[in-house]
């Protein structure tokens, strides 16, 4: 099995559409006003319009009280510079630069859905090896 594509659902697609290609760097893929895609070498983040929802016939499903329970999470070569960028984006950042525990310097801000979204870059010596 391989994971394809994390598809988020807004109410606003162009602000969130013109969000991530700020954030990521890359230029999206509309397919229809309601649909869009972003590709990386490794993943594909798709952005859907609510009204997306209706062609599953599962409207009510994108009603959630809070985006908070997922984190999108992106490796990126120096989180500090990053953050320098990221801040002109959202002033919805969570936690600036910090080293976790668990070897990774870590930069946590919001969407303008209110997704989280973690970059990240490896710097124990233990991350390093996983992410090499």
């Amino acid at each position: 099995m391989k994971l394809a594509s994390l598809r988020i659902i807004t109410a606003n697609i162009k602000q969130s559409v013109a969000f991530y290609e700020k954030a990521m760097g890359l230029t999206a893929q509309w397919y229809t006003e309601d649909f869009a895609e972003l590709k990386t070498s490794t993943i594909t983040i798709a952005i859907g319009s609510t009204r997306t929802m209706k062609m599953f016939g599962s409207e009510h499903l994108t009603e959630s009280k809070s985006a908070t329970n997922t984190i999108i999470e992106f490796l990126v070569p120096n989180v500090d510079v990053e953050y320098e960028r990221i801040k002109t984006l959202t002033n919805k950042i969570v936690q600036e630069p910090t080293t976790m525990p668990w070897g990774n310097r870590s930069l946590l801000f919001c969407d303008p859905d209110g997704n989280l979204i973690n970059f990240f870059t490896p710097v124990s010596t233990e991350a390093l090896q996983k992410f090499s």
